[in-house]
């Protein structure tokens, strides 16, 4: 056993030596590098563009599976809404004609009374002073293509 451990005492104590000369040689092979600053800055603008392009591509598809539900939209108006409470409303809705109001709570929906005849002109129901106000500041009508002053 003492001889083995004699032959293998010269590599042990000489392994320290080829493990410098190993690393002299690799210094001198590659030399150090700075990192390459525009090519991180360029790289890191492009993961930026490609990921605000992901972004802007969902928001994309989300309004436009928003038209695919293959609901008629036009079937159902609201033609007005209040607010009772903080978290109550009632909703006047025009559906085939007829006029609902609607008692709205964050738990349940009710109807409180159906109307025989429309109360409200669905497509007047928005033209308060305020939104007059407004529509002739803005240049434009809501509810009709001509402006009338």
């Amino acid at each position: 056993m003492w001889s083995r451990l004699i032959a293998v005492l010269p590599l042990l104590v000489m392994s320290p030596a080829f493990a410098q000369e190993t690393a002299k040689t690799a210094a001198s092979d590659s030399p150090v590098r700075a990192p390459d600053t525009v090519g991180t800055i360029v790289s890191l603008g492009l993961g930026l563009v490609a990921v605000v392009a992901v972004i802007y591509g969902c928001a994309w598809i989300i309004r436009r599976m928003n038209g695919m539900t293959g609901m008629n939209n036009n079937a159902i108006k609201v033609v007005s809404v209040m607010a009772i409470g903080a978290r109550e409303r009632i909703a006047l809705i025009e559906v085939g004609g007829q006029q609902i109001l609607l008692g709205i709570t964050p738990s349940a929906i009710r109807t409180l009374h159906v109307f025989d005849e429309p109360v409200v002109d669905a497509g007047n129901a928005g033209s308060s002073d305020f939104a007059r106000r407004l529509q002739g500041m803005i240049g434009k009508s809501w509810t009709s293509p001509t402006r009338n002053d």
